[in-house]
């Protein structure tokens, strides 16, 4: 009875027209097993019900380096692909963190200012210590060959430096373009510039329209920082000869702190205006001095206080936003007579840091060649002026440099409060190069 049922059931199956039909369920059949295995997880393929896989994110490249322009700019990131599931990394990356991708020695770099000859004879030595972290430099001496050749001479510089040595971090490139006796660099492309006192005959308005073509020269040149205006006051005419670094030079404005004040930072705002930063010099003011510290020692100030009006024209240049000052060599007897200005901490730390408000670089002047500072060995005076409170070691001798951040590694190495103080200062270094 059973045989015979199952034996009917395979007749009527096997007629034509359910043929058809079977042949159409085991068509469709295998497509949806196909389509179901596609869907499986496979090789890190989503599967069914997950969420479409996250576009890839840019991640940060391992030397990262910020705009070349001192007044700033975004961070240069270069983009590479990175897993869906790796946090995507800050579009612009912080001073802070760029610190935090510094070794000690990257670090130390930062904090060095070294002379390159502007004719770039020396190219090679300044190369070397470029690629041993260094990482600033200005243009020295004299220079008639013009804004392309400098430009040539500060990019092969530029392309000198190893990546794995700067990290990316951008080179700072300074020279003295005050004017008159001083300005470093002529030629064709380069306008001569007054001395400041001749500036000072201008209206503030003219003369930081003036100053805006000098830094428009410079930065074609790629110079980004100038190591002026002076802010320092000399009293009168008749004591301007024998003030031998200022007046017998004709690097001051004028003869009251207001006169230099209006005078110098119109000269400093037009060289913002340029996107180039001015260096404000040399605080607490040189301009009641009689000798000159590159050439003498044992300079003293016996007249400059804490509270002294002629800081006026310094603290009207912070007030606006410069980020850039630079200290002078002397001591002062009425602020601190046991320590000379670049290792006094009352100076930087009380006088600027607290007094002024002052949160950008603080520069040394020469520290190598100066006559002034001779009773100390080189690695001391990088070490003293770090330690005090600066910010940022220039020296015009290419050998001493060496010998200078030996000392000041191996402090930092070895004594923790020294360590904080490097650390702080690059970080002030990074927050300037990134335009803050």
């Amino acid at each position: 009875m059973g045989n015979d049922r199952i034996d009917k059931a395979m007749i009527y199956l096997l007629k034509p027209s359910r043929i058809s039909l079977l042949v159409l369920f085991a068509l469709m059949a295998g497509a949806f097993a196909g389509i179901a295995h596609a869907d499986a997880p496979d090789r890190g393929v989503s599967a069914v019900g997950d969420p479409p896989p996250a576009p890839s994110t840019p991640r940060a490249a391992p030397a990262p380096g910020f705009s070349d322009s001192p007044s700033g700019g975004s961070p240069d990131v270069s983009a590479t692909p990175t897993r869906p599931a790796d946090p995507p990394p800050p579009p612009h990356p912080t001073p802070e963190q760029r610190l935090a991708g510094l070794t000690l020695e990257q670090r130390v770099g930062q904090l060095f200012m070294v002379a390159a000859k502007a004719d770039g004879s020396d190219s090679s030595a300044v190369a070397d210590l470029l690629n041993s972290h260094v990482g600033n430099i200005y243009l020295a001496g004299r220079s008639q060959a013009g804004v392309a050749a400098t430009a040539s001479v500060v990019a092969k510089l530029r392309a000198a430096i190893s990546p794995a040595s700067s990290r990316g971090l951008p080179l700072s490139v300074a020279t003295d373009q005050e004017g008159g006796s001083v300005q470093v660099l002529r030629g064709p492309g380069f306008l001569p510039i007054p001395a400041a006192l001749d500036q000072g005959n201008s209206s503030p308005e003219q003369l930081r329209a003036d100053a805006r073509n000098w830094g428009s020269e410079l930065l074609q040149a790629g110079v980004n920082v100038d190591l002026a205006p002076v802010l320092d006051t000399v009293p009168s005419p008749e004591f301007a000869p024998s003030n031998k670094p200022i007046g017998a030079f004709k690097r001051e404005y004028g003869f009251t702190p207001a006169a230099v004040s209006e005078q110098g930072n119109a000269m400093a705002a037009g060289l913002r205006d340029a996107g180039v930063a001015p260096v404000v010099k040399h605080f607490p003011g040189m301009g009641r001095v009689s000798l000159n510290t590159d050439v003498s020692a044992n300079v003293h100030d016996a007249e400059t206080t804490r509270t002294d009006p002629y800081l006026m024209p310094f603290k009207v240049a912070i007030e606006g936003g410069l980020r850039w000052v630079m200290i002078s060599n002397a001591y002062y007897d009425k602020i601190d007579p046991d320590h000379v200005a670049p290792f006094s901490s009352v100076i930087m730390r009380t006088m600027l840091r607290t007094d002024a408000g002052f949160t950008g670089i603080i520069v040394s002047d020469d520290l190598c060649n100066a006559v002034q500072l001779s009773p100390w060995s080189m690695g001391d005076r990088a070490a003293n002026f770090i330690g005090a409170g600066g910010t940022m070691v220039l020296c015009a001798d290419t050998a001493s440099v060496p010998a200078m951040y030996a000392q000041v590694l191996q402090r930092a190495q070895t004594d923790p409060g020294f360590r904080n103080s490097v650390d702080a200062a690059a970080l002030t270094v990074l927050q300037v190069k990134a335009g803050q």
